[in-house]
């Protein structure tokens, strides 16, 4: 796996004429003025959510000690990899749980099911309502990650991928995303390429803002099962 910058193509990202001024405007909006906005409003929601990150970090304290933040690898714009910031929910180690755990194939569909024998019951909870990704709003602010964007995968997954699906790689991954809204819980996020590709080719501020207006009512629905 590299670090190095990459351009990806795939076949439906093609365009003449109209669509090229097309993803003109995509690109100037992605590459620019989506950034900054990205780090303004994260800082916004860094603040707004501390009095719910405060009780948050004093429960995954009590549950699993220090450290209270998980750093694990992802892959990210143009296939660099950095380090998504997390509450921790799980054991930290697989033999000091008890139960089946995961393996092979298995690990790879259920790499977020909240049926992994590690969550802990505080775990579980803060994972069944998002709040175990707040502290991606630090790589938001750093530039690192966007609100809105193809979700960011493991590096051990995105080393199978076909060269296509590294089209989703075009743009930074986001805290919320079209996958989320739209296929949460029926399609596996590492096979869900095709609806990451589709929000690289529609991306633009109405796009991101309809994303995230139906973010948490799409959260709420898939956690009270409608």
């Amino acid at each position: 796996m590299t670090q190095s910058a990459q351009t990806f193509n795939h076949p439906s990202l093609a365009a003449g004429g109209a669509e090229q001024a097309a993803e003109r405007t995509r690109g100037l909006y992605e590459r620019f003025a989506k950034g900054a906005i990205d780090r303004m409003v994260g800082l916004v929601l860094l603040v707004l959510t501390i009095p719910i990150a405060i009780p948050v970090m004093i429960a995954v304290f009590i549950d699993l000690g220090l450290p209270i933040f998980l750093r694990q690898e992802r892959v990210g714009r143009d296939g660099k990899v950095f380090k998504v910031v997390k509450f921790r929910s799980m054991e930290p180690d697989r033999r000091a749980t008890r139960g089946p755990s995961f393996v092979g194939a298995d690990r790879r569909v259920n790499h977020k099911s909240e049926d992994d024998p590690r969550l802990t019951p505080v775990g579980r909870f803060i994972r069944k309502w998002s709040l175990d990704e707040l502290p991606q709003l630090w790589n938001v602010v750093a530039g690192q990650m966007s609100l809105v964007g193809p979700r960011p995968e493991m590096v051990q997954i995105v080393d199978r991928y076909e060269p296509w699906q590294h089209a989703r790689h075009q743009v930074k991954p986001g805290v919320t995303g079209l996958w989320q809204v739209s296929a949460r819980g029926e399609v596996p996020m590492h096979e869900a390429t095709h609806i990451d590709l589709e929000y690289v080719e529609s991306i633009s501020l109405w796009t991101d803002i309809r994303i995230l207006a139906l973010t948490i009512p799409a959260a709420l629905g898939s956690r009270t099962g409608h």
